[in-house]
Formats: structure tokens, C-alpha cells, sequence
């Protein structure tokens, strides 16, 4: 009797162990296979079962999450959704999420092991699968100041372009704008709403789910010049900004019978400092092709061109400064045409760099993440992305910047009582450059008595509603700067 009562007893402990070893197959071994097959729909349920986090800007959310009551139950919403979607993009129970919904939805949604008291813990499991928690969702806290993001769309005012707002010596990005914009609410859902919404913004014509401000590129015309005229002075081509060119106008490019015209008179022997204050194109073509290719190339990857990994944290198209051209195409290309394009975000990085004694902060736009009662996650701290030019000819460049403001072709950029550095820009595009051209103006203010500049901006107008030859950088982007960085020279003011 005994024997029996013992192989039964064995037996008995044998199915036990073989069914924890099963658990743990499923827990362990398949638990990635299981929580990925679309069939199970837990980790859809509890991923929006809850509030999501919410994003803030200057301690404010700008979102926030609406109870339906249905079986996805928590709808993300948005407060003036239109003027922060550049920022904050969209959380779509149908779509999915982009821009910092995306670069942070491990805090925002709760599934970061971050938020988790005891990390390792916190760690082990994946919340939302089977028996595994979900942790209070953190929140997500901004750079951006209300102000300047308004400043600025409100200055773009429905019309194509894009504004990008910097504080130089830190990186902080302090507006964001993306015109025309859409309210991310719109897709928030599911069902016939959202869909409809989702067809009617990709047809739309001026793209309005498209961010300008880091997704797109652009030539970036005269603006560009900042960077060969960086180059220029720090090979030594260039060492009296003052002292004639000996540039022709026109001015022939190298191995050709082309001539590369001036829009701007005087331009004829000019100086640099001539050239930079009315954009004279021939001097700084000629100055791009005597600087040289190998130069300019490592001159436009230290201002960040070339660079397909920048993020802030959300990803930044890739800005394209050739490495391998024919000397006729580097004059065009020093002078921001041929291939040279650019993104908002790194034109206003070129300005921060010369705002900031040559040295180029990296970029970023979440400034601190946390838990849901507050406790830090994550703090954002200074970066150096690398030393553009040196600090005497940066002082050169702000001087040369200050004179197209005060004296040239950036006079609509001035503010009373401060110091204002720019540079224009009219870029062609299209076949024969016969599209409507771009409108540029890149530049940054310092406060009377302040150390140091408190912003750095690039404005793009496409403005293709406009006629050709009404459209200039002075004219058309210096005012929308002009007033962001009025906007962040108040707000420096009061915290002062």
C-alpha cells in the first residue's frame, strides 16, 4: 500500500513541476511571442485603461485624457491643440503617436521601468502582460515658453513656414512652430471621426501634418552664407572683413561659362562685411570655392549638416551640405543653393552657434521627466554638440550680423533697446528656380546689459500665395522673428 501511496506521491510531483516549467515557458520564454500576437488584445486594454501622462509647457499641461467609457477607455485631448502639435504631435488609439507623444510614451503611458520605485523590480516584468503592473503614468515637462510659441504662430498666420526659437547657451528650444498646423484631438479616437479626419489631413494641401520645423529641408539661400563666411575666417582666406574682395560682378563660376548674378548693387569688389550686410552672392561664392571643399564640408558638419542622427528628442531630418561637387557647384552650393538644404532647426543652430562664441549646444526639447507625484526621472542638462568656429570669429560674425540689422537688409528685425544680430535670405527653388522663393531670416537679441543673447531664431515663409518679387527674408520672415525674440526678451526681463 505504502509503494502506491509513494508512485502516486511521485507522479503527483511530477505533473507539478511540469506544469511550473510550462509557466514559466509561457512567462518567460514566450511572453514576447504572446504579448506581440495580435490576437491578444490585453496589453491594447490596458495600455489605455488608464490616463496618459500629460505634456507640459511652462508647468501646464497641454494635455489630458478624457474618460469614454468605452472599451479603449481613456481618449487623449489636447488644450490649443493646433499651436502644440508641432510639439507634442499625436497619441492615437488608431495611429499611434508621434513627435514627443512618441520619443516619450515609455513615462507618458506608464511602461517605462523608470517610473518604477525599485527599478530592477520594476524591470523585471513587462507591464501590461499577464500578472505584470502598470505603473502611474509620469508626465513630460517642455522647453518651450507659451510666449514665443505664440509669438510665432501668430506671426506665420496660417501662411506656409516654420519658426524654430533656441536659447544659445543652453539649447533649449523655446518655440516650435509648424504652419499650417491641425489639432491632434482629431485623431485621437476610433471610428468613423478619426479616419475621416486622417484622409482629410493627408489630402489637404498645405500638409498640415508635416512638421516644417524638423521634418522638412529647405535651400536655405543667404542664410547659408554665416556658414561659409565661418568657414572663410576661421581657414584665414578672409582676415579684414573690411578689405575688398577682388570678386567681379558678376562673378564667373569656376570652370564654366556661367555668371552668377547680384540682386543686391555694390556688390562689385565688395568686402565681406559689404557682402554679408546685402547678401552680395559673388563674394561669398568665390570665398566658398577658395575656402575649398574638403573645408566647407567640415565646416558645414560642425554647424550640424550631414548629421542623420540628431534628435531633440523627437528625429530631425537629415540637413545636406554635399561632400563630393565640382567647384562651379560648391560656389552655388556656398551660398546655400544647388543641394544644400536645411531644416529650420539647424538654421536657428547655425545663429546660436555665432549668439554663443562659436560653440554650438545640442538641441533638446523635454526639459525634465517625472513620475505622477512629481518625483524626477529625468533631467535634461547642457550638451556641447560641437565647436562651429572659433570664439574671435564668432565676435566677427555677431558684429557683421548686428551691422545687417542696423545699416542692411535686416532693418525689419530691430527692437529698441537691444541687440539684434540677422541675416536675410531669398532662396530659389524648382526647375530653373522658377518656383516662389523661400523667404529666410536667421538671428538673435541680447537684452541691454545682458551677458549674453537670450535667443537665437530661424524663420522660413514658403508664402506661395505671394508674388515673387514681393517676397524677401527682410520683408517677409525678419518681422515673425523679430517678434519671438521681443517675446523672449520680455520674458527674460521678468525673470530678471
Amino acid at each position: 500500500m505504502t509503494t502506491y501511496i509513494r508512485r502516486a506521491a511521485a507522479l503527483c510531483l511530477l505533473l507539478l513541476v511540469a506544469l511550473l516549467a510550462n509557466t514559466a515557458r509561457v512567462q518567460v520564454l514566450e511572453a514576447d511571442r504572446l504579448l506581440g500576437n495580435p490576437a491578444n488584445r490585453r496589453p491594447v486594454l490596458a495600455r489605455y485603461a488608464e490616463p496618459r501622462g500629460d505634456i507640459l509647457v511652462e508647468g501646464r499641461p497641454v494635455t489630458g485624457s478624457q474618460d469614454t467609457g468605452q472599451t479603449l477607455r481613456y481618449e487623449r485631448t489636447y488644450s490649443d491643440g493646433p499651436l502644440y502639435a508641432p510639439v507634442t504631435g499625436h497619441a492615437s488609439q488608431t495611429y499611434g503617436t508621434t513627435l514627443v507623444e512618441d520619443a516619450e510614451d515609455g513615462i507618458l503611458s506608464g511602461t517605462s521601468p523608470h517610473l518604477a520605485g525599485l527599478p530592477l523590480i520594476g524591470g523585471l516584468g513587462r507591464p501590461g502582460g499577464p500578472g505584470r503592473g502598470r505603473h502611474p503614468a509620469g508626465h513630460v515637462a517642455t522647453t518651450i515658453r507659451a510666449g514665443l510659441q505664440r509669438a510665432a504662430y501668430e506671426g506665420l498666420a496660417g501662411r506656409r513656414g516654420a519658426v524654430v526659437a533656441l536659447e544659445p547657451s543652453t539649447g533649449r528650444v523655446l518655440a516650435l512652430v509648424s504652419s499650417p498646423s491641425y489639432d491632434p484631438a482629431l485623431l485621437s479616437g476610433t471610428g468613423a471621426e478619426p479616419a475621416a479626419a486622417w484622409a482629410r489631413l493627408n489630402a489637404a494641401p498645405g500638409r498640415p501634418m508635416l512638421n516644417r520645423a524638423l521634418h522638412e529641408t529647405y535651400p536655405p539661400g543667404s542664410t547659408f552664407k554665416i556658414v561659409t563666411a565661418a568657414a572663410a575666417l576661421d581657414a584665414g582666406v578672409v582676415t579684414d572683413v573690411y578689405a575688398p574682395s577682388g570678386t567681379p560682378d558678376p562673378y564667373p563660376l569656376p570652370g564654366t561659362r556661367t555668371l552668377l548674378p547680384n540682386e543686391a548693387r555694390g556688390c562689385d569688389d565688395a568686402s565681406l562685411a559689404y557682402a554679408v550686410r546685402w547678401s552680395c552672392n559673388t563674394v561669398l561664392a568665390r570665398l566658398g570655392v577658395e575656402v575649398g571643399l574638403t573645408r566647407m564640408v567640415a565646416a558645414a558638419r560642425s554647424f550640424g549638416f550631414n548629421d542623420a542622427d540628431l534628435r531633440v528628442p523627437s528625429r530631425v531630418a537629415r540637413s545636406n551640405f554635399d561632400a563630393d561637387m565640382s567647384p562651379d557647384r560648391l560656389a552655388l552650393s556656398a551660398i546655400g543653393q544647388y543641394d544644400t538644404r536645411a531644416t529650420p532647426l539647424q538654421m536657428a543652430m547655425v545663429a546660436a552657434a555665432v549668439a554663443d562664441g562659436g560653440e554650438v549646444a545640442r538641441p533638446y526639447l523635454v526639459e525634465t521627466t517625472t513620475t505622477a507625484d512629481g518625483g524626477v526621472v529625468g533631467r535634461a542638462h547642457r550638451e556641447t554638440y560641437a565647436r562651429a568656429m572659433s570664439p574671435g570669429t564668432a565676435r566677427t560674425l555677431g558684429a557683421l550680423m548686428v551691422d545687417v540689422v542696423e545699416r542692411g537688409s535686416g532693418s525689419n528685425a530691430a527692437i529698441e533697446g537691444a541687440e539684434v544680430g540677422g541675416k536675410t535670405g531669398t532662396a530659389q527653388h524648382g526647375v530653373g528656380n522658377q518656383g516662389t522663393p523661400y523667404a529666410w531670416f536667421i538671428g538673435w537679441a541680447r537684452a541691454a546689459g545682458a551677458p549674453r543673447p537670450a535667443v537665437a531664431v530661424a524663420v522660413v515663409v514658403e508664402d506661395a500665395a505671394a508674388r515673387r518679387e514681393e517676397i524677401s527674408g527682410g520683408g517677409s520672415a525678419a518681422p515673425i522673428a523679430r517678434a519671438v525674440m521681443e517675446s523672449a526678451l520680455a520674458a527674460e526681463g521678468g525673470r530678471g
